[in-house]
């Protein structure tokens, strides 16, 4: 029996483990943490071992599918490109250019493919590109442009060197970090504790990460705004900051005093669910330990003060001296610095609106949460025709159901996915890419968050077949079809040969070369992509370094404290404090599991057995108050729509809160993933207002959603569980 292992990492989500892949005779047996990996050192968590999973998953797609009435049918490479070609071309001449629009989702990310998604954005030339950021991470972005002067300089937790850690909406224990890539986080947050410092989570529920702190805070959700103020009122009138040493290197301090001088502990208390004494105590805490760090993420995000308590968040680590120094906020080194060059990239915003003018374009894209009235809506700009490369936005976008009939309206519909999926289903073309393990590649875009600068490779495991395509070439084979070319049945040829010759991997390459480390810097010392490829478990850069001057990108060269539209904005916040939706009284959060990632692993039978996933927390009381039962079923009502899933009853969800998972509700007629499709669950997103939204960046606001909740009165049918789906023959 062959037997061969190959040393690569898990895509699945930001962490990028390092795993050791164990084939014999073609599948997978088994996949382990990789020790020599220089970042994740031999931690992996039960996702990782879902890559063999999805390689040999039966009902991933393995050759393009083209719509013949309500069923799919396959068909060739060559001959799908050429009818999508025509369509699409057919649509921009009858429509213009916006009437062709674009979603790239999370997963595309986790590939240098990317470059060539970013490419096929251009040469539409459409103003209707949307992607899964807007309901990601539009805030932090929208924060690190108006305070640093561009987008990309979202800060870096630097948790390996820090002697306090405060986390706000985040969840590392199960994510290993976002937008600071930390794998193996709960090693990393019980050495904080084990040299000395302290930990303390901020979030409406006890989370596996609060469970590992020294304290946890149950602050009421949205109350994180008011929160931090208070915190900036103490620091600022108990002249707990070095005021000389923060004005040499930031504006607006005397606008930030300002604003604060009024928002007292005891003020905000109320506001905040959290009482004055432990908003002091945080406040005098932070300042003096040696080093600190507040880390907040997509709990606060999806606020519709996302920007403002982001905002706060980086302003309170600047004031305390923990900005772009060890132990607190930095930024990575990694080997393609696109940083250093990102601030010269306009960020577009306001450049347009969507059609009603409520929405405004930045980084050049609307927010997704208008992309159901673009295509419904009739009119000039009106979106016609659809690509959506590896994104599932019908379950992971508050849409109120109506992306739905929106996606069957349209003259065309091209997906890159893997999968039929609840948003796919109604496409006319399905393109799907090789698995994971069938392509080589380095990434590019995590390294520039990791909490440790390094370069790791990864391997195949499988060559790809002979007629299987990679994402990126697929969306080149799509960039030809849409770019304007004379004699096109000639010119397409060799410009489909021209890009053969310029992989990402390639690119890359000449990119590492010419970056920080490479030999076109440091000679024969210095880094090239063979030396990567070469080193086992990567090569490890070192910590990260203070580098803020360097990139910077704010016309003055110093970090913006106070940007007048923040500062307004959160003046009407602290005017308006209305808090509850008449009729509803209870306050809805997400939660995330370790076994699951957004709406795309729940096909693989290993990481969805066992109890149900999607339930409503809720707290003893409040369970108590409405006749709820651990486990019975229970209608979730809001002002846009209403689901039944079950309850769970816990004492580690604030009173007054309720928290679901997104992602889940899979039985949709027509999807492909048969496993995913007979499992419980609810679309969480059916509750959640598209009309509610960041109001600077535009992100969906998807946490503090008012519903109220009741038992389900009829009896209900059996609903197969995961367990019984595992089981099941296949």
């Amino acid at each position: 029996m062959d037997s061969t292992t190959t040393a690569r990492q898990c895509t699945l989500c930001e962490a990028h483990c390092g795993i050791l892949v164990t084939v014999e005779d073609s599948r997978v047996t088994r996949i382990a943490g990789n020790p020599d990996d220089v970042l994740s050192k031999g931690y992996i968590c039960p996702k990782a071992t879902a890559m063999g999973g999805l390689h040999h998953d039966p009902d991933r797609l393995r050759t393009p599918m083209r719509r013949v009435g309500d069923t799919f049918q396959p068909v060739g490479w060559d001959e799908a490109f050429r009818e999508i070609g025509q369509r699409l071309r057919a649509v921009r001449s009858a429509h213009g250019p916006s009437a062709i629009g674009m979603y790239i989702g999370n997963p595309a990310a986790h590939s240098s493919s990317v470059m060539y998604g970013a490419l096929l954005r251009a040469v539409l030339l459409t103003r209707n590109f949307f992607s899964a950021s807007s309901i990601d991470q539009f805030p932090q972005e929208f924060v690190a442009w108006r305070m640093f002067g561009s987008n990309v300089l979202m800060p870096i937790t630097d948790i390996d060197r820090t002697d306090r850690l405060v986390v706000l909406g985040a969840n590392p224990a199960v994510s290993n970090g976002s937008i600071t890539t930390m794998p193996g986080a709960k090693s990393r947050i019980r050495a904080v504790r084990a040299r000395g410092g302290t930990v303390v989570v901020i979030d409406p529920r006890r989370t596996e990460t609060a469970r590992l702190a020294d304290e946890h805070v149950a602050v009421r959700p949205g109350g994180d705004e008011y929160l931090l103020l208070a915190m900036l009122h103490v620091l600022i009138t108990e002249e707990l900051c070095d005021e000389r040493a923060v004005r040499a290197l930031c504006t607006g301090w005397d606008e930030l005093a300002e604003l604060v001088a009024a928002t007292t502990a005891e003020r905000m208390a109320p506001l905040a669910g959290v009482d004055a004494e432990t908003i002091t105590r945080l406040a005098r805490d932070h300042v003096a330990a040696p080093s600190a760090v507040l880390y907040a993420r997509i709990g606060v995000c999806q606020q519709v003060t996302g920007t403002l308590t982001h905002w706060l968040v980086n302003t309170i680590n600047a004031v305390t001296g923990n900005l772009d120094r060890a132990g607190g906020q930095m930024f990575a080194t990694p080997v393609v610095d696109a940083a250093r060059y990102a601030k010269y990239l306009p960020m577009g915003h306001g450049a347009w609106t969507d059609r009603s003018g409520a929405h405004k374009s930045f980084r050049s894209e609307l927010p997704v949460a208008v992309l159901a009235e673009e295509i419904r809506t009739a009119g000039p700009g009106q979106i016609k025709a659809m690509i959506t490369y590896a994104g599932n936005p019908v379950l992971s976008t508050p849409q109120a159901d109506k992306l739905d009939a929106a996606l069957e309206s349209l003259d065309c519909y091209v997906a890159v996915d893997m999968y039929v999926t609840e948003t796919t289903r109604h496409a006319d073309f399905i393109l799907p890419p090789v698995s994971a393990l069938e392509r080589e590649e380095l990434s590019l875009l995590f390294p520039m968050f990791s909490v440790r600068n390094n370069a790791r490779y990864d391997a195949k495991v499988f060559d790809p077949p002979a007629d299987g395509l990679e994402d990126w070439q697929i969306l080149a084979r799509l960039v030809t079809e849409v770019v304007p070319l004379p004699v096109r049945r000639f010119t397409g040829r060799a410009l489909n040969a021209v890009f053969e010759q310029f992989s990402p991997l390639r690119l890359t390459a000449a990119a590492v070369a010419a970056g920080p480390y490479g030999v076109l810097r440091r000679g024969r010392n210095g880094l090239t992509l063979s030396k990567i490829r070469d080193a086992a478990g990567g090569v490890d850069l070192g910590p990260l370094q203070p580098r803020l001057p360097e990139l910077i990108g704010t016309s003055d060269r110093r970090t913006h404290l106070t940007p007048p539209d923040f500062l307004a904005a959160m003046r009407t916040v602290l005017d308006d404090t209305t808090a509850a939706e008449p009729g509803y009284d209870l306050q809805l959060i997400g939660r995330r599991h370790l076994r699951s990632n957004n709406s795309w692993l729940h096909n693989i039978p290993s990481l969805v057995k066992g109890r149900d996933r999607c339930t409503v927390l809720v707290h003893p009381d409040d369970a108590a108050a409405r006749g709820l039962a651990d486990g019975d079923p229970a209608t979730i009502e809001s002002p846009v729509g209403s689901i039944v899933v079950p309850v769970e009853i816990s004492g580690d969800i604030r009173a007054g809160v309720v928290a679901i998972p997104h992602g889940w509700g899979h039985r949709e007629p027509g999807v492909g993933w048969n496993v995913a499709a007979a499992l419980p669950g609810a679309n969480v997103n059916l509750l959640h207002d598209p009309a509610r939204t960041d109001s600077l960046s535009g992100a969906s606001a998807v946490n503090s959603t008012w519903v109220r909740v009741s038992p389900v009165e009829a009896e209900t049918p059996h609903a197969t569980t995961p367990s019984e789906v595992a089981a099941a023959p296949r």
